[in-house]
C-alpha cells in the first residue's frame, strides 16, 4: 500500500503529513551550496540529501524546482527484530516487546510532496503524533510520544536502535544508533524542512552548548561546504529509563 502525503492539515484530528525539505543551488565547481530564499525556485537538491539511502528512498526536485518529491518504502536499511525471521536483516532481540506488525506488508511505503525551503520566519509549530521526519535510512522518525501517553508506556517495544512497529508503520523515537551513535551523522530532514543531526556539532566535534528549545542553532555542517545553516540536533538529554535520547520533540522552527 503506497501513501501519498503533500500536506499537514493543522488543529484537525487528521493526522495527514507534510515534509518540507531543504535545498540549495551550487555555489561552486564543487558543489557547495547556498542556501535558498522561502519560496524560490531551486535547480539543486541539498547536499545533505546524498546521506540518504537510495535503495530505500528516491528524491527529486518537482513543481519547476519548487517542491521535492521523497519516495520511500518505509523499511530500514539495518538489522532489527521487526523484520522477522527469514529476512537477512532480522536480529534475535529476545527482550523486546515486539508488536504484531509484519515489516515486509508495504504499508510503510508512501511518496512524500514537500517546499523545497523551510520557512524560518513563522511561528513555532507543536509536533504531532505519526511522522514527524524521514530518516536516512528511509524509516519514519516520530516524536516523545505513543498514543494518548508518554513513551514510557511503550519502551519494552523498541528494538536496539531506538524503534518499533506502531502505528502502523517502523519508525524510531530515540535516537537511532544503528546509524547515529554520539556523534555529528545526519539523522534525516523533518517535516518543516529542516535537516536533522546527531548529539554532535560537525562544526566544533563536540556537544552544541547554544541550542534553541528546538534543539536547533545556525552553523555550518558537513554539507553546507562553509555556509552556516539552521539545523536540529538530538538533544544530549536522557530520556526516562530508556538510557538514550528523544529524536526530536519539537516544536518545528521551519513553518
Amino acid at each position: 500500500m503506497s501513501i501519498e502525503i503533500k500536506k499537514i492539515v493543522p488543529f484537525t484530528n487528521v493526522m495527514s503529513l507534510i515534509f518540507l525539505s531543504v535545498f540549495a543551488c551550487s555555489g561552486s565547481d564543487d558543489g557547495a551550496s547556498e542556501e535558498a530564499e522561502e519560496g524560490e525556485a531551486v535547480t539543486e537538491l541539498h547536499l545533505a540529501y546524498a546521506a540518504f539511502d537510495t535503495d530505500a528512498t528516491d528524491i527529486y526536485l518537482s513543481s519547476n524546482g519548487t517542491e521535492v518529491t521523497i519516495e520511500t518504502t518505509g523499511l530500514p536499511n539495518h538489522e532489527t527484530v521487526y523484520w522477522g525471521e527469514g529476512s537477512s536483516l532480522y536480529l534475535d532481540e529476545p527482550t523486546v516487546a515486539t508488536t504484531p506488525s509484519i515489516m515486509s506488508s508495504n504499508n510503510n511505503a508512501a511518496t512524500i510532496t514537500v517546499d523545497a525551503t523551510p520557512n524560518l520566519t513563522g511561528s513555532t509549530v507543536s509536533t504531532q503524533l505519526n511522522t514527524i521526519g524521514i530518516a536516512v535510512s528511509g524509516a519514519s522518525i516520530f516524536n516523545d510520544q505513543e498514543g494518548a501517553g508518554d513513551l514510557d508506556e511503550a519502551a519494552a517495544s523498541l528494538d536496539w536502535t531506538g524503534a518499533h512497529i506502531g502505528p502502523g508503520v517502523y519508525h524510531y523515537h530515540l535516537e537511532p544508533v544503528a546509524f547515529s551513535d554520539d556523534d555529528e551523522n545526519l539523522v534525516g530532514i523533518l517535516l518543516d524542512g529542516v535537516f536533522l543531526y546527531g548529539r554532535k556539532c560537525n562544526a566544533t566535534g563536540t556537544y552544541p552548548t547554544d541550542l534553541d528549545a528546538s534543539g536547533g542553532h545556525t552553523t555550518t555542517t558537513q554539507y553546507t561546504a562553509g555556509e552556516e545553516e539552521y539545523h536540529y540536533h538530538i538533544i544530549n538529554e536522557i530520556y526516562s529509563t530508556t538510557g538514550s535520547y528523544i529524536a526530536f520533540s519539537g516544536p518545528y522552527q521551519g513553518y
